[in-house]
C-alpha cells in the first residue's frame, strides 16, 4: 500500500470493513452511543460517495459475547447464538445511521429472519455492491464456535473484497498491549504466518488462515480518529497491513 495524497484516486474498488461492537458502545463499553454511531456511518458514507463498495461485518460484544457467557457457565452453541443476535442489533442501528444521511443499506443475516433483514446469499451481496448499497452482514457465520473475524474473512473471500479493514481502538497491531504496556511497539507490516507465530491479537486463527489462504490483505487501524476510514481507502500509510511477505 503506498503513500497517496488526499486528491488521489482510492487504491481499493470493494473493501470489508470489520467492526467490534464495542466500536459502537463509548467509553461506557455496552449498548450503542447515538453520537459514535452516527459519526462512523458519516464516515462510511465518505468513502462510498469515492465510488468504492463497502460490505461490513459487524460484531455484538456490546450487547452480549457469547465466549465470556460460555466461561461463566452457560452452553457454547446457546451462547454463541445470543451473540450472533446482538450482532443484527447492531446491524439495524447501524443501517439506519446510514440511511438517515441517504446511504441505501441492505442488511444481510446468516440466520433466517426475514422479517428485518435478507437471507444472506452470495450472489445477491454482490450484486447490491454492484448497485452501489452499503451491505452489512449480520449473525457472523450462522454457526456457533466461529468469531465475526472469521465470518468477516470469509464474507469478504466470498465477495471477492480487495482488502479487510480491521477498526480497533488502537493505531495498529503491537508487540503487547499498548493500553497496559507504554513501551509497547507497533508493527508497521506483518505476514500471515508473523501473526500466528507470535500470536498477534489482530484476529482468531482461524479468520487468519483463511485470509492466508485466499491472499487477502488486512489493514488494522484506528477507528477513533475521525477519517481514518477514509485514510485506509485512498492508500495512506496508516495502521499495520497484514499480508504476505515478512518482517
Amino acid at each position: 500500500m503506498s503513500e497517496q495524497t488526499e486528491d488521489s484516486k482510492p487504491v481499493y474498488s470493494r473493501v470489508l470493513l470489520k467492526l467490534s461492537g464495542e466500536a459502537l458502545a463509548g467509553p461506557e463499553g455496552f449498548g450503542i452511543t447515538a453520537p459514535i454511531i452516527q459519526r462512523i456511518a458519516g464516515e462510511i458514507k465518505d468513502v462510498t460517495a469515492l465510488g468504492i463498495e463497502v460490505a461490513i461485518v459487524i460484531g455484538g460484544g456490546n450487547i452480549f459475547r457469547g465466549v465470556a457467557a460460555s466461561a461463566k457457565g452457560m452452553d457454547r452453541a446457546n451462547a454463541d447464538y445470543m451473540g450472533m443476535l446482538a450482532t443484527v442489533i447492531n446491524a439495524l442501528a447501524l443501517q439506519d445511521a446510514l440511511e438517515k444521511l441517504g446511504c441505501y443499506t441492505r442488511v444481510m443475516s446468516s440466520i433466517g429472519m426475514q422479517q428485518i433483514a435478507e437471507p444472506y446469499i452470495r450472489r445477491r451481496a454482490i450484486r447490491h455492491l454492484e448497485k452501489g448499497r452499503v451491505v452489512i452482514f449480520a449473525g457472523g457465520t450462522g454457526n456457533p464456535y466461529f468469531t465475526t473475524d472469521t465470518a468477516a474473512s470469509l464474507r469478504a473471500a466470498e465477495i471477492h473484497a480487495e482488502v479487510i479493514m480491521k477498526a480497533t481502538r488502537v493505531d495498529g497491531v503491537y508487540d503487547k498491549d499498548p493500553e497496559n504496556h507504554p513501551d509497547a511497539n507497533m508493527f508497521l507490516e506483518l505476514s500471515y504466518i508473523d501473526v500466528l507465530r507470535r500470536n498477534l491479537k489482530v484476529m482468531d486463527a482461524t479468520a487468519i488462515s483463511l485470509c492466508m489462504d485466499n491472499n487477502l490483505p488486512i489493514v488494522v487501524f484506528n477507528l477513533s480518529q475521525s477519517g481514518n476510514i477514509r485514510r485506509v481507502v485512498m492508500g495512506q500509510r496508516i495502521g499495520t497491513m497484514v499480508r504476505s511477505g515478512g518482517i
